[in-house]
């Protein structure tokens, strides 16, 4: 069994590539992993949830 972590978005940056505001964006259009929520000003991704989209994507070639 793989175990979840949590990641900040720093580390989301890194994993996917992509900056804040893109990813704040594709969240409001749905297609990126929403964040849960630690405490009153701080949000986490589940590290399986990214991993899952990130394989989603399409490979360039």
């Amino acid at each position: 069994m793989d175990k979840t972590t949590l990641l900040r978005l720093p580390q989301v940056e890194q994993s996917c590539g992509l900056k804040k505001s893109t990813i704040y964006a594709q969240i409001k259009e749905g297609t990126f992993p929403r964040p849960v929520k630690l405490g009153a000003r701080s949000v986490a991704w589940r590290s399986n949830e990214v991993d899952e989209w990130i394989q989603a994507r399409p490979r360039t070639q």
